[in-house]
C-alpha cells in the first residue's frame, strides 16, 4: 500500500539557524528537517525579524496585502534552513525590533497585535504562493494560536483550505498569549469583544486557548507533559480546556538534533570523542580542562557540575540558590551559563565571587560555551519547576554528562534515575520541588563520583548510547497528521 506524501506548513515564531531564544527554535528546525527526510513536502513560515542574518538580501517572493480588513500591506522573503524553504513575513515595523519578544526583560506592548497579524498573514500568503493547499498547518505555542481559530472561522467554506487540517504544539503552556480585546483589533473577528473560543474574561482573550479550542489535533512535547496538562497545576489554569480536548491531545517526546549535538563531530569542543570508554574518558578529560581554563577555575580533576539555562524560576534556580553555598563546601566545581532575571543573576554573581575557586557564573548566551559545558561536565543540573520536554538533558546524555533532573514533564520521560534502576540509569532525579531534595540528589551524585568513579563512567557511557533521534519522533507526528486528516 502506497502512503500519501503529505504537504506540511510549519509555523513558528523562531527557527534555529535563523534566529533563536529557546527550545522552540530547535524543534522548528529539526522536526521539519526530519519530516522532509521521511519524504514529505515541508515549508516553514516565520516572522522576518530584522536581526535575521541575510534577511535584507533575501529574495522578495510576494508583495501584497491582507485580503481581509484592515488590508495590511506585507511582503514575503524567501529564506532557507537546512534545505527547507522558509517564508519570512515582513510588514511595517512589526518585526523591525532589536529583539523578538521583549527588551530589557519587558515584553513589547503590541505583541498581541504583532502575532495576531502574523497568524492572519500566514493564512493569507499560502494561497498566493502555493499551487495547492497544505494537508497540515502545524502551529506552535501562543504566537500562532490564532491560526487554528482563523482557519476554522475566517476560512470556513474556503475552497483552498477545504481539506487542510491544523495541529497545535504546546511547548510551554505557562505562556498563554493573554491580551485585551482591543489589542487584537487588527482582526475583525475580535472587534465585537465576543470570541468564546478565546475568551478568558469579558475583557481579555488567550491566543493559546483559541488554538486549543480550534485545532484538529493538539500535541504536547512529551507524554508526561500531556498528562500534566490535564491537571490544574500542570496546565497553569487551563485544565478544563485540555480536558475538553483530551481525545485529541497526544504527547510526543522531542528529539535531539545530533547534527548539532554530537561529540564525535562537534566543531566547538576542544577534543571530539565517541561512545566507547577510552575515547569518552580521554575526550571528557580534555574538555573539562579546557572548560576550567576558559572560566578561570583551577585545573583539578574533581566532579564538574554544569548548568546552561535561562535564569527563571521555571528552570529551578530558586531551588538551587538556597543550598548552593552548602553544596560548594564539597570538593567539586560548578559552571552556570545563562541570562534572564537580573535578581537571580546578581545572586549567582555574588556567590561566584565568594567561591571563585569552585564556581564560575557566566552571564551570557554563548553557544560555544554551552557545548563546552555539556562536554566538560560530569553532571548537568536541571531542577526545573516545570519542563514540558527539555532538551539539555538529552544533549547532556549524548556527551556522557549525567543529568540531574526533577521528575516533571519530559525530564521524567527521558532520564532513568540511578536509584530506581541501576542497570539502565542515565542520570539522577528527585520529585518534590524543594531545595533540600535537590541538595540530597546532588550529594548522592557526588558520593558516587567520590566512591566509585568507574561506576560513574559506566553510567556515562550508557547515557551516550541512548537514541533520541528526531526521525523516531517524526514518525509519530506523521501518524498524528494522518489521524487529523482522516478524522
Amino acid at each position: 500500500m502506497v502512503t500519501k506524501t503529505l504537504s506540511i506548513v510549519f509555523v513558528a515564531s523562531e527557527v534555529d539557524g535563523l534566529i533563536k531564544s529557546g527550545g522552540l527554535a530547535d524543534v522548528a528546525k529539526a522536526l521539519p528537517k526530519s519530516l522532509k527526510e521521511q519524504g514529505h513536502n515541508v515549508q516553514i513560515v516565520m516572522p522576518a525579524y530584522k536581526t535575521i542574518a541575510g534577511r535584507d538580501d533575501a529574495e522578495i517572493t510576494l508583495t501584497t496585502q491582507l485580503e481581509h480588513w484592515p488590508h495590511t500591506a506585507y511582503q514575503v522573503r524567501s529564506l532557507n534552513v537546512d534545505g527547507i524553504s522558509v517564508f519570512a513575513i515582513e510588514s511595517g515595523d512589526y518585526f523591525e525590533r532589536t529583539e523578538m519578544y521583549a527588551e530589557n526583560n519587558q515584553a513589547y506592548p503590541d505583541n498581541g497585535e504583532r502575532f495576531a497579524f502574523f497568524s492572519a498573514a500566514t493564512l493569507d500568503l499560502l494561497p498566493k504562493l502555493l499551487g495547492k493547499a497544505p494537508d497540515i498547518i502545524h502551529a506552535n505555542d501562543w504566537h500562532t494560536g490564532l491560526i487554528p481559530y482563523l482557519l476554522k472561522k475566517r476560512y470556513a467554506g474556503n475552497d483552498f483550505y477545504h481539506q487542510t487540517r491544523s495541529v497545535l504544539s504546546i511547548h510551554n503552556a505557562v505562556f498563554k498569549g493573554i491580551f485585551h480585546y482591543d489589542e487584537i483589533a487588527c482582526l475583525s473577528e475580535f472587534k465585537s469583544h465576543f470570541v468564546p473560543e478565546a475568551s478568558i474574561s469579558h475583557t481579555h482573550i488567550s491566543m493559546l486557548k483559541a488554538g486549543v479550542q480550534c485545532a484538529d489535533k493538539i500535541n504536547a512535547v512529551s507524554p508526561n507533559y500531556a498528562k500534566e496538562l490535564l491537571t490544574e497545576l500542570g496546565s497553569h489554569g487551563m485544565a478544563s480546556d485540555f480536558q475538553d480536548r483530551e481525545s485529541d491531545l497526544i504527547g510526543i517526546l522531542n528529539g535531539c538534533d545530533y547534527s548539532e549535538w554530537n561529540p564525535e563531530k562537534d566543531s566547538y569542543i576542544p577534543k571530539q570523542f565517541k561512545a566507547n570508554r577510552i575515547s569518552m574518558v580521554r575526550g571528557k578529560k580534555a574538555c573539562k580542562a579546557a572548560l576550567q581554563q576558559e572560566v578561570s577555575l583551577p585545573q583539578k580533576d574533581v566532579a564538574m557540575y554544569g548548568m546552561v539555562c535561562r535564569l527563571t524560576n521555571q528552570k529551578g534556580i530558586q531551588y538551587l540558590l538556597p543550598i548552593l553555598e552548602q553544596f560548594l563546601k564539597n570538593d567539586l566545581q560548578l559552571v552556570i551559563v545563562g541570562t534572564g532575571d537580573p535578581v537571580l543573576a546578581t545572586h549567582l554573581t555574588e556567590i561566584a565571587q565568594e567561591h571563585s575557586d569552585k564556581f564560575a557564573f557566566v552571564e551570557a548566551y554563548n553557544n560555544k560555551l554551552a557545548h563546552w559545558v555539556e562536554a566538560g561536565s560530569d553532571f548537568f543540573i536541571m531542577p526545573s519547576e516545570f519542563e514540558p520536554c527539555g532538551l539539555n538533558q538529552i544533549y547532556s546524555m549524548a556527551y556522557g554528562t549525567l543529568p540531574i533532573v526533577r521528575e516533571v514533564g519530559g525530564l521524567k520521560d527521558s532520564v532513568n534515575n540511578y536509584d530506581d534502576d541501576v542497570e539502565n540509569a542515565t542520570g539522577f532525579s528527585f520529585k518534590n520541588p524543594e531545595p533540600m531534595e535537590l541538595l540530597l540528589v546532588l550529594m548522592r551524585s557526588l558520593l558516587l563520583y567520590s566512591q566509585n568513579l568507574n561506576e560513574v563512567k559506566r553510567v556515562q557511557l550508557h547515557a551516550m548510547k541512548q537514541d533520541f533521534c528526531w526521525n523516531k519522533a517524526a514518525l509519530k507526528y506523521i501518524e498524528m497528521y494522518r489521524t487529523a486528516i482522516n478524522s
